[in-house]
């Protein structure tokens, strides 16, 4: 039977993910003992042999899943993803398909489970990262891919191995996720590339067994591309490997996303704090808290979420970098988070002052600088306005009546009082109720 895409059963699986709108990415793996990000394998072209050993060292004595659980949900986050396996191939997870694992390390952990357990426990959806790449499994391809360590090594040849065997131990695997750890909200696959993409995966069996096996999980597109492109349901033609989100890297989509139809697409944006996904410990170039803030909310004011990234040290530390980014971020999303969950854009124009966010008839003003002057409500009539409140502490903030903007009659002024400083110097946030009507449709 033709695949046949169910918008009905696509808007009921994703309905949790829109509302949520932040969560918390976590790579972490073998690679946080070199400490010089995920990708050290294939950036400084090391084999297996001078890499496996890093195994016998894994024993992160300060990992505590459940304090990582309870940081993200203190940062205002709803979801969170691990990398169960990256593309070392190492698993955090007691797979019965290699011996590169948790388990046999001196951890003697199954840390998926842990985490698992962790993030149920505190409400949170919990995801896992799985690469469709493995640079240490003797059947995918070395000399000449696009990425494996040993590339550019003709000893490293490709006679002789076969990657339909390797599809299976990559499926095989999928498939244990999917049958050992009770109920998955998302499955984070990534990536593909040149030849390697669609059905190279054989991605129609995949998501046939993944479905069969989790039908409420969400997944994100990149069986069909990577961190660039959109994938078969942005372009109207869902295939049956489809991704259910697009995923833009270290990027927010300039002016948010549309399918080929003009219909809005739901979308991820996944960023790192600092310049890595794994830890690096010289890369101190982290975002501050206040810039983090105001990237989740434009993130919500085009229509997307925000994956945000930590890269625990080889001991399971968050890095005090991103701890301390971290309970910031979640000052300001106790106080505001209302402007953030179950909200979208608001059919207006970005103002001056910084942006908008919406959900249903309720406005959320982002004031990232004061003006000069009372506060221009940009598209909105007087008349159409209820009230106008400080969403940290329910105050009331006046129309103005100042003479200063008689001049512009067909603009809404608010009364942030006498103080040019902001009440949030981050991000002051007011929520203006309005008549029904009052702002265009909001679009699904």
């Amino acid at each position: 039977m033709a695949f046949q895409f169910s918008r009905e059963a696509y808007d009921r699986r994703m309905s949790w993910y829109t509302e949520a709108r932040f969560g918390m990415f976590i790579h972490w793996g073998l690679y946080a003992i070199p400490a010089r990000g995920e990708w050290v394998r294939s950036y400084e072209y090391i084999p297996n042999e001078a890499y496996d050993p890093y195994m016998a060292e894994f024993d992160p004595r300060d990992c505590d899943m459940r304090r990582w659980m309870e940081t993200a949900k203190a940062a205002g986050m709803r979801y969170v993803v691990l990398t169960a396996k990256h593309h070392d191939g190492f698993c955090l997870f007691d797979s019965a398909y290699t011996d590169f694992k948790s388990t046999n390390s001196p951890a003697r952990r199954d840390f998926v489970r842990e985490y698992l357990d962790a993030a149920r426990a505190c409400g949170l959806k919990a995801g896992l990262y799985f690469s469709l790449i493995d640079w240490r499994h003797p059947d995918f391809p070395h000399y000449g891919d696009k990425n494996h360590p040993m590339r550019n090594d003709p000893a490293y040849s490709n006679e002789n191995r076969d990657f339909d065997r390797y599809l299976e131990y990559m499926h095989a695997q999928v498939r244990e996720l999917c049958t050992n750890y009770g109920k998955l909200d998302l499955l984070w696959f990534d990536f593909s590339y040149d030849d390697l993409r669609g059905e190279a995966w054989k991605a129609t069996e995949l998501m046939e067994m993944v479905r069969s096996l989790q039908p409420d999980v969400i997944i994100d597109n990149r069986l069909e591309v990577s961190g660039e492109g959109f994938g078969s349901l942005a372009a109207c033609k869902p295939t049956p490997y489809h991704g259910d989100f697009v995923s833009p890297e270290q990027i927010i989509p300039p002016d948010g996303l549309r399918d080929a139809g003009g219909r809005p697409l739901i979308w991820e944006s996944c960023v790192t704090m600092n310049n890595h996904w794994g830890y690096c410990a010289t890369d101190h170039f982290y975002k501050s808290a206040p810039m983090l803030v105001k990237k989740l909310v434009e993130c919500v004011s085009k229509g997307g979420n925000l994956l945000l990234n930590v890269g625990p040290d080889a001991q399971g530390r968050f890095p005090a970098e991103s701890q301390a980014a971290l309970e910031e971020i979640g000052r300001w999303m106790r106080a505001n988070s209302g402007s953030i969950y179950g909200c979208g854009p608001a059919g207006l124009d970005k103002p001056d002052f910084g942006r908008f966010t919406r959900r249903g008839d309720r406005l959320y003003c982002h004031v990232f600088e004061n003006t000069i002057g009372p506060l221009p409500l940009f598209g909105l009539k007087k008349e159409d306005i209820l009230s106008i409140r400080r969403l940290a502490d329910g105050s009331e903030v006046p129309l103005s009546t100042s003479w200063v903007h008689s001049d512009y009659p067909h603009l809404a002024f608010a009364d942030l009082g006498p103080d040019p400083v902001l009440p949030d110097a981050v991000d002051t946030v007011l929520e203006v109720r309005l008549r029904p009507g009052a702002l265009p449709p909001e679009e699904k």
